[in-house]
């Protein structure tokens, strides 16, 4: 049986907002989960998607945007 698009029942992965230089908002970037925790925190997640945006910006030729913010998808702010 397939599962229903949008959940996330193992734990996998840690969803993240992204936001970026230029005020522009990405949603629901996936990280592993195995990444996170620790001393770190989620400081494991914004490198590891600085590494995406690498990647995506060598293939459309753009630079990558500097990261401003990441916030944790489903965690109320303090």
């Amino acid at each position: 049986m397939a599962k229903k698009p949008g959940t996330n029942p193992k734990g996998e992965f840690a969803f993240f907002n992204v936001v970026y230089e230029d005020d522009s908002q990405r949603s629901n970037r996936r990280v592993p989960s195995e990444l996170l925790g620790g001393l770190d925190g989620d400081e494991p997640a914004r490198n590891f998607i600085m590494e995406q945006d690498r990647e995506i910006a060598e293939k459309s030729g753009r630079p990558p945007l500097e990261i401003k913010r990441i916030e944790r998808v489903g965690v109320k702010k303090k």
